[in-house]
């Protein structure tokens, strides 16, 4: 059994350079997987691993400067959702391009899990899905509008366009974990927007809180690991990653004419040229030869 630890933390880090060598050594000594991901902005990532690993690196984590009061989620896997361990140097920790969002300045209103359903259903209240499309397509709450963008960089400039179909209406926004809500929430702030509310922990603590049978989220939960997606719980889902594309595959999406497993989806059927087609091909050949042999191949 694998624990599965979502974290993410603003903070001003100087230098982050100097604390990614450091940072991967004390993750390698604990053998820890997953990807971290270091910005003058924070910290934001995800790891997995035994317990006492995962307390030796989160105790690490909060010794770093402005880092003491670091949150962060945990869940499980049966198998090790990581094959390797990374630590990146990025402009932000979550890409939105906007120079002057500064969540550490000023956020929306944080709305608990348990409060989330009253909010959600008052009909002044407009709900946004903060979420990539392909994440959005496998599951959100009832009612939420989907902005349809395929990366972060897009919602300022949807919102632009769409503003004018909240006129009057409360905004409760969320996404996965929070961190996007961090940023979404201070920059409709900067727009004049003052009745924005977010949601504490994201889908994440929604799904973790939450009973299945008062639950308004339909669908499951796109993660950014070997598990793909969660539903109630928590619990793994049953969808899986394309070889292609890394979009989610439906159970449905497996029995379609255009899958291929490794190679493509219906959704990005058409993406991709002959020679990709038989380069996933041979890398999903050499990832059955690894699970024959009951290794892990890289490429998983």
């Amino acid at each position: 059994m694998q624990i599965v630890c979502a974290l993410y933390h603003f903070t001003r880090f100087t230098d982050p350079a100097s604390l990614k060598l450091p940072l991967l050594e004390v993750c390698n000594a604990n053998s820890i997987k997953g990807s971290l991901l270091l910005a003058k902005e924070g910290i934001n990532g995800t790891i997995a691993g035994s317990r006492a690993g995962i307390d030796a690196v989160l105790a690490y984590i909060r010794g770093l400067p402005g880092c003491a009061d670091l949150e962060w989620k945990e869940s499980y896997a049966e198998e090790p959702p990581f094959g390797r361990m990374k630590v990146k140097l990025k402009r932000e920790i979550v890409t939105m391009g906007v120079p002057h969002v500064d969540p550490k300045a000023r956020v929306g209103h944080y709305v608990e899990a348990k409060d989330w359903n009253a909010l959600i259903s008052a009909p002044d209240v407009a709900i946004i899905d903060t979420r990539n499309d392909y994440e959005v397509a496998i599951g959100t709450f009832a009612g939420a509008v989907d902005p349809l963008t395929k990366s972060f960089r897009e919602f300022p400039a949807w919102w632009e366009e769409n503003k004018h179909r909240f006129h009057n209406k409360r905004i409760a926004m969320f996404c996965t974990g929070g961190i996007r809500c961090e940023k979404s929430t201070n920059f409709l702030l900067s727009q004049g927007i003052d009745d924005v509310f977010h949601l504490k922990g994201g889908i994440l603590k929604y799904l973790e809180e939450v009973p299945e049978d008062q639950s308004l989220w339909k669908g499951e939960c796109f993660v950014f690991d070997g598990r793909v997606s969660v539903g109630h719980g928590l619990k793994p889902g049953d969808n899986e990653s394309c070889g292609a594309c890394r979009r989610a595959v439906t159970p449905k999406d497996r029995a379609h004419p255009d899958y291929e497993k490794g190679v493509c989806c219906p959704a990005c059927v058409n993406d991709y040229s002959a020679e990709d087609r038989a380069r996933f091909r041979e890398r999903q050949k050499q990832m059955d030869l690894a699970a024959a042999r009951g290794e892990t191949h890289l490429g998983a």
